[in-house]
């Protein structure tokens, strides 16, 4: 009888301990603040994320167990330093978040999964106290009322191949305007040329010689550690739709007519096809060739960074305001002109990676 009693007791014993345990467990989680949440990854097609809201404190672990329902995603916080996460199909991929100050944080996929990538968007919103986020200033396009949606092709290009390196040995002749730094913003490649070609000081210096001057007040504005940072952003975010060489013919265009140049009364023009793409709506064609120096000399670094913040409106260009940082679209500005120099002659200023979209 004594026998069955401790038995019993001892039955009883172990059924305690084994529900004790993981109510410590919640318990320490709880008093520790941690909050944790599954989420689930699955194509825009299909449903995009489990959650598009997620909920968090100031000054408590957030912990997430990611999975992906499909194909291969990816898992990142909007202008944050943090390395993407892989999120592989059947696999937990866990990560802890702690916010220090309050405010809404979008997160986003960084693979491209599918046409609808772009809206695999979603906010977490962190509550409690503290200095709240700041708010964005106003991107200098909006400043200064450019539309980044009018045609910018280039009036002119270069003959023969640019050199930075050649262009330097002018620069004591240069007017201040020709380096300041808002010159190079609002102003294109061709644009600035075209300025440099009327001053009447610089009436000596051929057509190339003013080239490769603009080629190395290009160059002067970034740094190469910048435009290879630039290089890995464009692959990661961009190449998918704008290819790894630029020339607009990313695995996410196929089936999408290139696009062609018309001449009119109003100027060169772009003539889309009335094409369709599963999920993005009638009349795309693909991205610009970014290797036409017609594009990208055509265009300032606020025009283009304007194209990047707001996105195409009804292009199929995603807008990235939301996600990158000024210094990291300074960064991919920086590799995109990279693709105008190197076709403009053949050669590119002296700093810029190698081609190919991958560093």
């Amino acid at each position: 009888m004594k026998k069955e009693i401790i038995a019993r007791l001892l039955v009883v014993l172990f059924v305690i301990v084994a529900v004790s345990i993981p109510l410590a467990g919640l318990w320490n989680s709880s008093q520790a603040g941690e909050n944790t949440v599954e989420l689930h990854a699955r194509t825009a097609e299909n449903g995009g994320w489990s959650q598009d809201n997620i909920q968090a404190r100031v000054g408590q672990p957030l912990h997430l167990r990611i999975t992906s329902d499909d194909v291969v995603h990816g898992f990142s916080i909007e202008k944050s330093s943090m390395q993407a996460l892989d999120v592989m199909p059947g696999e937990y991929t866990e990560t802890t978040l702690t916010f220090t100050q309050p405010g809404q944080y979008t997160f986003y996929c960084s693979r491209w999964c599918g046409p609808n990538h772009w809206r695999m968007r979603g906010t977490i919103e962190v509550t409690g106290p503290g200095q709240p986020l700041p708010a964005d200033p106003q991107p200098l396009y909006l400043q200064l009322g450019i539309n980044v949606d009018a045609p910018h092709s280039a009036e002119v290009t270069p003959s023969s191949p640019p050199s930075a390196a050649r262009g330097a040995q002018y620069t004591a002749f240069l007017p201040a305007y020709a380096t300041d730094r808002f010159t190079y913003l609002t102003s294109s490649p061709a644009q600035l040329w075209k300025r440099l070609r009327a001053d009447p000081d610089l009436v000596k210096m051929s057509d190339s010689d003013l080239w490769d001057v603009v080629a190395w007040i290009w160059q002067s504005q970034t740094t190469p550690q910048e435009t290879a940072v630039g290089q890995v952003l464009f692959a990661e975010n961009c190449a998918a739709c704008h290819g790894e060489t630029g020339q607009g013919n990313g695995v996410m265009m196929r089936g999408l007519p290139a696009r062609t140049t018309v001449s009119s009364e109003t100027g060169t023009q772009i003539a889309a096809s009335p094409t369709q793409m599963s999920g993005m709506g009638p009349g795309l064609t693909r991205p610009p060739d970014f290797t036409n120096p017609e594009q990208l000399l055509g265009a300032s670094p606020t025009l283009l960074e304007g194209k990047m913040i707001r996105g195409g409106m009804g292009t199929g260009m995603p807008y990235w305001g939301p996600i990158f940082t000024d210094k990291q679209l300074e960064a991919i500005i920086s590799y995109l002109y990279s693709f105008a120099w190197n076709s403009a002659g053949g050669s590119q200023p002296d700093h810029s990676p190698d081609q190919g979209g991958h560093p």
